[in-house]
């Protein structure tokens, strides 16, 4: 609940702290004394757009602070968590208005977004009044009211996880069947793919190889007339290898007696004849080498076209065209694979709807049961409204082909206000003053399945009197024993409903010329005094009071 409302330099307001207590509080005053600039500041600190124009006169800037106490697992500290705001103790929102039209925000002295601060003050603070267009109104809000009301939060989030798992199960096979389609359209190109690759038997590094035997092959024929003429000058008939051998066996048997001269000459000459045999061997090895088959440079030149033709075909290297095949060898694979994989996913969907269809039909019957309930609970507190010939209606409407994450049910607040006439939606029928009515019955009816814990009233007493506001204030008091409950009024039979009674009133700034809002608790006499001014006007007689005191006592 609110615990603490301070606000600086707002309009008229240049200094202001308020304590509120459980229960039903009023705050009255005449016209013009400053209740809607005190509601204005309050909806700043709940995050309501920010103006410039509320900055007091001569001022930089204004603030607003509101400091509530609440359950450490009311879903207010919720959202501060995933926040990140320390959430220890009071939950303290403070808003500061700079003249310029900036404004920033703070929750528990900590920066944060304004959507931030209009969260939490939404989970925390309801406002409503003659021509409030959210809360109750707002038909968007409509079925979730129904579900608190009907005690059916849970039912509905299973139909909401289960919608979350259909959805969920949908993507899946959209995605899957995407690929498959992708996949299906290059079918044809991959399997003929596959076999030409698989015909072809690419090797890596066979390119290079072949390339390399080709080039061997053609240039053999230009060098084997050399290649033949240097073996025969080696080995052939005009070979020195002979007439060499012949004297180094000559030099050899001379060794002895001349060995310093001879062994150096032998050890050149076999140098020599070695030489000349590595020669040889070479040569024959170049020779053979040299010696092909024009079938085979034929062959090989074949594979190496065959290789490089499909190189370019599938605009890979051909040293790739192996992994290549390996690859498209795999999607061919997987589209078989996926065939079967969007099998089991259809099916998977199909399972998941039919869980939601079960959650949504037992969600609907529900519903209908706590719609008629919730009907016939507001239809009783409309007769001491002076709304007895009107009728409340909570308008179902059921598509089953929906697959909403909120269940079939489109759920609108209508009602009629006279018979004869054509029930239509809330917002469009009633009359401010019929709206404000209908909107307090709601409220009575729903306060403790889901209501914000500060409750207030913005005049919704205004153009009714007697009777009516009588029963507004009942109504009032009642709801203030579950939630609290801040009320501006003018019906002095709402104001003597109250717990405590704040009065609101213009003041002279002493040394100035200048006026300032005030806001003061008021006693047992001062009460009665304010009590009698609203039932009198601007001259209080003592009859005046006798009926405040009456008014005070019937509703003590």
């Amino acid at each position: 609940m609110l615990v603490q409302l301070a606000i600086r330099d707002i309009v008229l307001i240049d200094r202001l702290e308020l304590t509120f207590t459980e229960g039903l509080s009023v705050l009255t005053g005449e016209t013009g004394a400053g209740k809607s600039i005190l509601l204005d500041a309050f909806s700043l600190a709940l995050g309501a757009r920010g103006d410039g124009g509320l900055v007091r006169h001569g001022e930089t800037q204004g603030q607003v602070t509101a400091v509530f106490d609440c359950p450490i697992d009311h879903p207010a500290r919720q959202i501060a968590a995933d926040a990140e705001i320390d959430t220890e103790g009071d939950l303290i929102l403070r808003r500061v208005q700079v003249a310029d039209g900036r404004t920033r925000a703070f929750v528990n002295d900590q920066p944060v977004s304004v959507q931030v601060l209009r969260a939490i003050g939404s989970a925390l603070v309801e406002i409503h009044g003659q021509h409030d267009d959210r809360a109750l109104v707002d038909p968007v809000m409509h079925r979730s009211i129904l579900d608190a009301f009907g005690g059916l939060t849970d039912q509905a989030q299973t139909v909401a996880d289960a919608a979350r798992t259909l959805r969920d199960a949908q993507n899946a096979v959209a995605s899957h069947h995407a690929r498959i389609e992708k996949v299906r359209r290059e079918a044809d190109f991959l399997r003929h793919a596959v076999e030409e690759l698989t015909a072809l038997a690419p090797q890596p590094g066979e390119e290079a190889m072949l390339a390399e035997r080709r080039t061997t092959m053609m240039q053999s024929e230009k060098v084997a007339k050399e290649l033949n003429e240097a073996y025969e000058a080696v080995a052939g008939s005009a070979s020195p290898v002979a007439v060499l051998a012949s004297a180094t066996r000559k030099l050899e048997r001379r060794s002895a007696q001349a060995p310093a001269l001879v062994e150096p000459c032998v050890a050149a000459l076999d140098a020599v004849l070695l030489a000349v045999e590595e020669a040889q061997a070479s040569l024959e090895a170049a020779l053979q080498a040299a010696e092909y088959d024009p079938k085979e440079l034929e062959r090989v030149e074949e594979r190496l076209f065959a290789l490089r033709a499909a190189a370019r075909k599938y605009h890979v290297p051909a040293d790739n065209l192996a992994e290549l095949k390996e690859r498209f060898g795999a999607d061919v694979a997987a589209i078989d694979a996926g065939e079967e994989e969007l099998v089991a996913l259809e099916a998977a969907v199909r399972r998941a709807d039919g869980l939601y269809v079960e959650a949504a039909r037992v969600l609907s019957a529900r519903r209908s049961k706590a719609a008629a309930d919730l009907d016939a609970a507001v239809q009783a507190e409309l007769p001491p409204l002076k709304l007895e010939r009107a009728r409340f209606i909570t308008q179902l409407r059921t598509d089953e082909t929906s697959r909403d994450p909120g269940g079939f049910e489109r759920v609108e607040f209508w009602v009629q206000t006279n018979p004869g006439t054509r029930p239509g939606p809330l917002m469009k029928v009633a009359s401010g003053g019929e709206l404000s009515r209908f909107m307090l019955a709601l409220k009575v009816v729903l306060a403790d399945r889901g209501s914000a814990p500060t409750l207030v009233f913005d005049e919704i007493d205004t153009g009714v009197g007697g009777a009516v506001a009588d029963a507004i204030g009942q109504r009032l008091a009642r709801l203030a024993k579950r939630v609290q409950v801040l009320a501006v009024t003018h019906a002095p039979q709402v104001a003597a409903r109250a717990s405590r009674h704040f009065l609101i009133a213009k003041e002279s700034v002493a040394g100035s010329d200048r006026v300032a809002t005030r806001v003061v608790p008021l006693s047992a006499t001062p009460r009665r005094e304010e009590i009698a001014r609203m039932l009198a006007g601007a001259t209080i007689t003592d009859e005046a009071r006798r009926a405040a005191e009456r008014l005070l006592e019937a509703a003590s």
